[in-house]
Parts: structure tokens; sequence; C-alpha cells
């Protein structure tokens, strides 16, 4: 019988880890078994980078408290029964060190959400059974600016990772055109992430339209990008998806695990480092630890810079100018000022 709790030092602080021999993830040709414990001592491990994502931002936990198998599936709001669930509200029997935030959702309602300050917290979320950290792009001080523009490059059906590689160069360079450092990582999974610090002085919605505006600006130089909101008009593209600017959608934070075979890691490379890959699998909680150990982190810097937005927004207002609006919202959300009717193109016809 496996050890019914095992200790964690995270921060100076001592971390209580209960069923430590739970195997979280199962080995793969890849990774061997992998436990609750490892995972615990994983986030310990790389807490200068996972820290500097998280810092005083409001955080949502992604909890996979059985493990990750295939065959589990995530709760939803019309199905609250799968095995992994998104926690927004902090859970009962936090520790005192613990820190909040009370944030506001597009719903109108409010919440206390966890507001991570040491690298104690992110350890005790582990322990909870959390594989993934989403944090919103604002830090507590000030919860309806964002200080950073997160760019979500996301393959459709039909591409892979080396489209999405492609794409980020283009981005890299546009960004850089512009006035903006953009800093990379993996998804995890198929997608690339680009992320940077931008001055805190404009709303969620004008973050979102400067997202827009960038993809747009990709479409034009790039004939296998796509803005597209609805699927089905998507084809085989790369996705940039600029609703994850909105308020309440998150991204995987640098130095997550995702919920996949293998324990992939959300990875921050440098712009060689990415342009190299030729499979993100590689990045994992086994391998990603030693990488930091033998060079810097390379998000090292991204609190070095706030950049505006103000391109971005003229762009966006040119392209408004020139019949290119607004653009429709999740689903979830109520209806916003100048958004389009939410009707997929196919049903449009069908009402014509």
């Amino acid at each position: 019988m496996g050890a019914s709790a095992a200790e964690v030092e995270a921060g100076g602080r001592t971390v209580r880890v209960s069923s430590p021999d739970r195997v979280i993830y199962e080995k793969t040709e890849r990774t061997p078994d992998i436990t609750k414990l490892e995972v615990v001592e994983y986030f310990v491990a790389v807490q200068d980078g996972l820290m500097r994502a998280l810092r005083e931002r409001p955080t949502t936990l992604e909890r996979w408290p059985k493990g990750v198998r295939e065959d589990m599936v995530m709760a939803t709001r019309a199905d609250s029964h799968g095995d992994a669930f998104y926690q927004k509200r902090v859970p009962k029997g936090a520790p005192p060190y613990l820190e909040t935030v009370r944030i506001h959702f597009p719903s109108g309602r409010r919440a206390d959400e966890i507001c991570p300050t040491e690298i104690a917290v992110a350890a005790w979320a582990a322990h909870m059974g959390t594989i993934t950290f989403h944090p919103w792009p604002v830090r507590r001080a000030d919860v309806d600016h964002p200080d950073e523009i997160r760019i979500d490059l996301d393959p459709q059906p039909g591409t892979d990772f080396k489209d999405a590689l492609r794409v980020a160069k283009v981005a890299k360079e546009l960004l850089e055109e512009i006035g903006i450092r953009g800093f990379a990582k993996t998804s995890g999974n198929r997608g690339v992430h680009i992320f940077a610090r931008i001055e805190p002085r404009w709303t969620f919605t004008d973050v979102r339209h400067a997202a827009l505006a960038l993809g747009r600006e990709l479409e034009r130089r790039d004939d296998r990008v796509t803005t597209a909101w609805w699927k089905e008009e998507r084809g085989e593209t790369i996705f940039v998806d600029f609703n994850q600017n909105a308020r309440d959608r998150t991204i995987a934070s640098a130095y997550s695990l995702r919920p996949k075979p293998g324990a992939p890691v959300s990875t921050p490379l440098t712009w060689d480092e990415l342009l190299a890959v030729e499979d993100p699998r590689d990045f994992n909680l086994t391998t990603v630890p030693p990488l930091l150990e033998q060079r810097p982190d390379p998000w090292g810097e991204i609190d070095d810079v706030q950049h505006s937005l103000q391109t971005l927004l003229d762009w966006y207002d040119r392209d408004e100018e020139n019949g290119l609006g607004e653009m429709p919202y999740p689903p979830d959300y109520p209806k916003m000022p100048g958004e389009p009717r939410r009707v997929q193109p196919s049903r449009k016809k069908q009402e014509s």
C-alpha cells in the first residue's frame, strides 16, 4: 500500500500532499507513470517561471483529481458530472496563506478567486488535483484593465503544429514592426501562444479588438490564417482566437501541465528554440525542469517593458471603416455592444 501522505517544501512552507502515489499520468513511450507527488514537485521545480505567470493574477484552477485518462471528460455547464472541472471560486479547506481577489464575470456575477502570491499556493492547488493554471490577463490592483495581450494560434483540422509555427514566425515579425516584443510558448498540444505585456490602460474590449486587428493583418499576410468565428467557415487554417482576450477567457499559463498523455507542458521557448521544434510533446514534466537548469527562462524579461496597443487599435478602427467590424462573442456571453447576430452562416442561408 502506498503512502497516505507526503510533505513538499515550497518557498519556505511545508505543503501536505495526500495520496502521493496516485498515478496522475499513465506511462507512455516518452514518460513513465507520473504520480501526484511528482506533479507537486514539478511545479515547485519551475516556480520562478510559474509565479512570473501567476503572481497577483486571478487564477482559475483546472482540476483532474482522478488523474488524466483518455476516457475521462471535463464537466460543463450542461453536464456537471465530468471527471475534471474548472474551479473559479476558492475551494473549501484552502490554507490561511492563500490570498484572493474579487472579480466580475460578463454575466454580472462576482466571485472571490484565487490570487497566487507564492509557490506554496500552486503546490497546494496541485495537491487538490490541479494540473493547469488559467490566470486572467490582469493584476489584483486593477482587475478591469489587462496588462497582457494573448495571441492564440489554434490549428484547425487539416493543419498541424508546423503550420502554427509558420504563422507564429509571421506574427513575431508583425509585432516587431509595430514595436511589440512577443514571447512565445507551446500550448502543450498542437498550438502556439504569443504573449506581450501591455500598458494597463485599455479595457478587455479594447484588448480583444487589438487581437482581432492583429489576426486580420495576419490573414492578409498568410492565406491559411483565419479569424472566422464559425468553425464551418475556417477550413484548413490556423485560427487566431481573438476571443481569448475577452473578460473571463483564459489560456493555460506558462509551465502549466496539460491533460494529455505524457504530461506535456505549455513551455516558454526562445524564438530560435520554438521554430526548431519537431514535436511539442518533447516538452513535458520530465524534460522541462532540466531544460531550465541548462539555460535561463526565455520569459525572464517579459515584465521589463509594457507596450502600447495604439497601432493595433488604429488598425481595428481602419478595418471597421472598411466594413470589418465587431465579431461574435462566445455563446455564454450576454449580447455585447455592436455584436452581430450569433447565427451560423449555414443557418442564415436556411432562414433566407
